[in-house]
């Protein structure tokens, strides 16, 4: 069975598909998801800047990595809530 092909209408003059719009129910959950996202990179913030003055350097580069990573979703689901690429 072939791959279905998306339809002409849904990609824009870059080539690139126009993403969905959301539904006003599914920007709300992820806009809830965002500030829960950045709540918990605050406190991750919190303990990598209490293991890196306690001289724990490795469990300072850990959290320092979790908080990038969170931070990153909440940009990607910011860019999806906004119809950003």
């Amino acid at each position: 069975m072939a791959a279905e092909r998306p339809s002409k209408a849904k990609i824009g003059d870059d080539g690139v598909m126009a993403p969905d719009p959301l539904e006003a129910s599914e920007r709300s959950e992820l806009s809830s998801i965002a500030s829960s996202l950045e709540q918990i990179s605050r406190r991750v913030t919190e303990m990598a800047d209490a293991a890196s003055k306690a001289k724990r350097g490795e469990a300072a580069m850990n959290l320092i990595a979790v908080e990038r990573a969170l931070l990153g979703a909440v940009r990607r689901l910011e860019r999806l809530m906004t119809g950003g690429r």
